[in-house]
């Protein structure tokens, strides 16, 4: 078992949160957030919060990890989008025992990056792949202990193979050339004629070995909240920056900005539509929780919820930075201005694929007692995607 983790709250915590606000622009300017300042979340749990207990993980619930998220995205976008992607040790669960041993051998603070896509074709060979590719948006590749790829494999059931190699055997393309979320140093990554042993490789989102709670929770679901819990942290941002600008008076010598009717009623309007859609979106996740702490699996209607909260919480997230931008003068396209960094953050959560428009479609016909339309919407575990099940029919829904 790894160190007691230090709590997330309180001067220590604080002080990181400083640090990066001091911090932030150098991140911006080279495009990615640097091994050693991602070393000093270390002592909070935050790596080691989804490694198995039995290797030195602390466990610390989504609801809480959420918040962190939120909190990091309050100071700075891109590092919560970094910071975020410490979950994603989730997915490992599902390799071979001995894989994740030999993973966690120097201690639980592990991190991990990689992006699947585009799936590389991959030539079987007696002991695993062989593969060579170039992959996308791999998110915090510069500070990583190790790397997933994607592999197209038929055995894999149509499913998405991931491969986990030491960082050091993965070459990184600096080509991250973005308006919003620069920081997340998303970069490529490129393997040239490499075999990776198949006991390095697992089924993204299959069955995990590991019998603990946070590997109970729906994980492709998990990762949803987490992508969502950067957008809240960024719009909450901006209610900041909204309440403190509220005695600007601007180059004209006008007025506070605060005194101006359309302003107050923008900011109040965003408040409440951001804290409510915030409560929802913690709840759900804290009930989750609770379920599979008890040893029970999570039920289609509880997931659909997952994925509905976070979905909803992107998109109002989203739009209170864009009205609370619409309010706050001309001055905001200066590239210098902080709520123009918020409003480029802004956007990309609400962009990334777990978070699309047809989330609502899906997560509505769930709880309407149908199917979703989606393939996978409710985990590739979940028997409600087993082909040979009857499916749910509504007759109004096939006529509509």
């Amino acid at each position: 078992m790894g160190d007691a983790p230090e709590p997330i709250a309180g001067t220590k915590w604080q002080a990181v949160l400083s640090e990066l606000r001091e911090r932030r622009a150098e991140f911006n300017a080279q495009g990615y957030v640097p091994r050693d300042f991602i070393e000093k979340f270390m002592p909070f749990g935050v790596y080691r919060h989804a490694t198995p207990i039995r290797f030195g993980g602390s466990v610390l619930p989504p609801h809480r990890f959420l918040r962190l998220v939120e909190e990091v995205g309050r100071v700075d976008g891109s590092t919560a989008w970094v910071v975020g992607f410490a979950s994603a040790n989730t997915y490992l669960g599902a390799l071979p025992v001995e894989t994740q041993k030999e993973i966690y051998r120097d201690g639980p603070d592990v991190v991990v990056a990689g992006g699947l896509f585009p799936m590389q074709k991959a030539e079987r060979t007696a002991d695993g792949f062989r593969v060579s590719g170039r992959w996308k948006f791999a998110s915090g590749c510069m500070a990583a202990d190790y790397i997933n790829v994607g592999l197209l494999d038929e055995s894999a059931g149509g499913q998405p193979r991931a491969a986990v190699l030491p960082a050091d055997q993965v070459a990184i393309v600096q080509d991250w050339d973005v308006s919003g979320m620069r920081a997340s140093g998303s970069f490529d990554t490129v393997l040239e004629d490499v075999e990776i042993p198949l006991e390095w490789t697992y089924i993204r989102g299959g069955a995990s070995q590991i019998d603990e709670p946070l590997f109970r929770y729906p994980l492709l679901a998990y990762q949803a909240q987490c992508h969502a819990a950067i957008g809240l942290g960024v719009a909450l941002g901006a209610l900041d920056y909204a309440q403190q600008s509220g005695s600007y008076r601007g180059i004209t010598g006008a007025p506070p900005i605060g005194e101006r009717a359309y302003y107050r009623t923008e900011f109040a309007r965003a408040y409440v539509a951001l804290q409510s859609a915030r409560r929802y979106f913690l709840d759900v996740a804290e009930e989750v929780w609770e379920t599979v702490s008890a040893g029970e699996a999570a039920s289609a209607d509880q997931i659909a919820r997952i994925r509905l909260s976070a979905v909803h919480i992107a998109d109002t997230a989203a739009q209170v930075v864009h009205d609370l931008s619409k309010v706050s003068g001309a001055a905001i396209i200066q590239n210098s201005h902080p709520l123009n960094r918020i409003r480029l953050d802004a956007q990309v959560p609400q962009l990334h694929a777990s978070l699309s428009q047809h989330i609502y479609d899906d997560a509505g016909a769930v709880l309407l007692g149908l199917d979703p339309t989606t393939p996978g919407f409710l985990g590739p575990t979940h028997p409600r995607n087993d082909p040979d099940r009857p499916r749910s029919s509504n007759t109004e829904e096939k006529t509509a």
